[in-house]
């Protein structure tokens, strides 16, 4: 475990080299691992003692006091359909940062630290239907490795506001509309791209930008991202078509580091405005949205920032 625990902190050099470092995991009575990317760990632990408190969702299995922060703890079993962990006192909880907070994922045991390249992380397989919990898939020594879609639990438990609020929206239809009018006065109004591998996410965003009157083009990574860009340019300046790139920075075949990085060095394309809205945070990400030429970075979910962050750029 202590190994486990010091390769956490050894990131950096990964991102933006369409890398990254996954930790793997099982679950209670399930041989299957999983995965869950480093860089949003903030430590793993033996499950302390939990608190049970009334009107907790049921995948929540209770609250953890720890270094002064009270703390949600999932059952990721339960989450994803499997068996309710009854060993709790045996297991360990990931804690991870996503979408602006934290939370405890109860797991059954921690195994290891890998190394990928995001080229060896594919969707999961066409046919599993609506209701797997999976983002991507990858193999580790001939077995396979499933990556769960965090932010779809997350939304389950507790879903998130996606409407952008009164007291701005006017303000930015309008101030959008205005836009479009003046750049392009003859043309269709411009479509904005999101790229994520999350189908909640990619939801999420797509009526966050139909609230303010934009339309969404919703692919699945960025490899898909950019081939359907180079296509679209085939027919026509692509800012003419496409005012704006919503990009996820984790997804399979291509990251959005690497795909912002290949718009700008892709003279048909490098106009392009990028944001990349993720759920991962930090001052880091901010250095390398300047590093890779993003125009602005944003951490997932909240309609009125990415609203704001549209007007500014479309």
């Amino acid at each position: 475990m202590a190994g486990v625990l010091d390769s956490v902190n050894q990131l950096t050099e990964l991102v933006g080299q369409n890398r990254l470092e996954l930790l793997l995991f099982k679950l209670p009575g399930n041989t299957q691992l999983y995965g869950i990317n480093v860089f949003k760990v903030r430590e793993v632990l033996p499950c302390p003692s939990l608190t049970v408190m009334p009107k907790l969702h049921n995948f929540v299995r209770g609250v953890a006091h720890i270094r002064g922060q009270t703390i949600s703890v999932i059952d990721l079993g339960l989450a994803t359909g499997g068996k309710m962990n009854h060993d709790v006192e045996k297991g360990f909880i990931i804690i991870a940062e996503y979408n602006r907070s934290v939370q405890g994922f109860l797991v059954g045991g921690v195994e290891r630290i890998v190394n990928l390249d995001w080229t060896k992380v594919l969707p999961p397989p066409n046919g599993m239907g609506k209701v797997n919990y999976l983002t991507a898939v990858t193999e580790v020594d001939k077995q396979l490795v499933e990556i769960l879609d965090v932010e779809k639990i997350l939304d389950e438990i507790s879903p998130v506001r996606t409407d952008v609020s009164e007291q701005i929206l006017e303000n930015v239809k309008q101030e959008i509309e205005t836009k479009q009018v003046e750049s392009n006065p003859d043309k269709p109004k411009r479509k904005v791209m999101v790229a994520d591998d999350s189908s909640v996410a990619r939801r999420q965003v797509q009526r966050a930008l139909k609230t303010i009157g934009l339309e969404a083009i919703l692919v699945n990574n960025g490899q898909e991202a950019y081939d359907k860009l180079c296509e679209l340019a085939t027919q026509g300046p692509i800012g003419d078509q496409i005012g704006l790139l919503i990009s996820d920075i984790e997804m399979p075949e291509m990251d959005g580091y690497t795909l912002t990085a290949r718009i700008r060095n892709n003279s048909d394309l490098n106009k392009l405005k990028v944001i990349l809205h993720t759920s991962l945070s930090g001052v880091f990400n901010q250095a390398m949205v300047k590093k890779v030429g993003a125009d602005n970075f944003i951490a997932k979910f909240n309609p009125d920032d990415l609203a704001n962050a549209v007007k500014e750029l479309m």
